[in-house]
């Protein structure tokens, strides 16, 4: 019987595994247009944490008692609709199951891509390179010549973030991660600095990194990152505020950052944005990624963890940053 990842109970603080529950569900059959996918592949993302909450957001929270939802890549083994055969590879918005029944028009036929596993869709040919490439070049305003500093940058869209920067002519990149395998890992792919952010306050660090600051600071954790590049920026520099990791699973407010007022004198830009609003921008981002990939200039990593019925952990393991690029769990 198909199983599926459902919402047992909404956490406070961090989420454990008993805010989650695998269970078997009947077959669901196929109505006119719809297709059953089994799944090969799914995403756990930071963003999901949020989604477990009750509250109001740009994406409807996940329903106690239903199965959760995310990207995911797999097979058509049974169709009704006249657009998707079976045997196709699609992508899809439903993760945490092994089997997906869905309208076709909600699936997304795919090219299998010689040399690249069918993950890469979820990750560097997915919205983890959108994310990265549009936040940087178009909320961010990237130019040649720009310093930046990433923040969380040894994880999927970080790591992507650092190399299109230097691709894109960077005059420097740093990146902070959270162990000294990650900041050996971000000098392998192509930052020209990058610290262990456990080592000593991120703003000292950064200082030292960036001795001339930063133009550009490309922001996953919030807090006491997000004070640091602040104080680092120069004047006119920008803020792609892609996430806050650091907050996800607090309970009280955090006091970070408490010099926001710098932004006044120097006429800093700080923008939030959610990638699907780019999506547009998803056919130049396959073209030149994939230029870069078959052209060995850039390269990622997946960390991979097998079978639905360790989701949850993979997706804890990703909020404690146990991941080095995407995290992928194989279904």
């Amino acid at each position: 019987m198909p199983r599926q990842i459902n919402l047992a109970s909404r956490p406070s603080g961090w989420p454990t595994a008993d805010n989650f529950d695998l269970v078997e569900v009947a077959s669901q059959p196929l109505e006119e247009g719809q297709v059953r996918v089994r799944n090969q592949f799914m995403s756990v993302d930071p963003y999901m944490r949020g989604r477990m909450n009750d509250v109001p957001s740009y994406i409807p929270p996940f329903q106690l008692g239903r199965p959760l939802d995310g990207g995911a890549v797999g097979v058509v083994v049974e169709s009704s609709s006249a657009d998707l055969a079976e045997g196709d590879l699609v992508l899809h918005g439903l993760g945490w199951r092994d089997e997906a029944v869905l309208d076709a028009a909600r699936a997304r036929k795919l090219t299998p891509v010689e040399g690249l596993s069918n993950s890469a869709f979820l990750a560097v040919l997915g919205m983890t390179s959108l994310t990265a490439y549009a936040g940087l070049l178009d909320v961010a305003s990237f130019k040649e010549g720009d310093a930046v500093f990433v923040s969380g940058a040894a994880g999927a869209v970080g790591s992507i973030v650092g190399q299109i920067a230097k691709l894109k002519g960077a005059s420097l990149v740093v990146g902070s991660a959270g162990s000294a395998e990650k900041v050996e890992y971000l000098r392998g792919i192509g930052y020209d600095a990058a610290f262990n952010y456990k080592d000593a306050p991120v703003a000292e660090q950064l200082r030292k990194a960036a001795p001339d600051g930063i133009d550009v600071y490309f922001d996953n954790v919030g807090a006491d990152h997000l004070e640091a590049a602040i104080g680092s920026l120069r004047t006119f520099g920008r803020v792609a505020m892609c996430g806050a990791i650091a907050v996800y699973n607090s309970t009280e407010p955090t006091p970070a950052p408490r010099n926001l007022a710098l932004a006044i004198g120097k006429r800093l830009t700080l923008r939030g944005f959610i990638a699907s609003d780019h999506a547009d921008r998803m056919p130049a981002m396959v073209d030149e990624v994939g230029g870069w990939l078959r052209e060995g200039r850039l390269s990622y990593e997946e960390t991979i963890v097998d079978g639905l019925e360790n989701a949850p952990e993979a997706f804890l393991g990703l909020l404690r940053g146990e991941n080095t690029g995407k995290m992928i769990v194989r279904l």
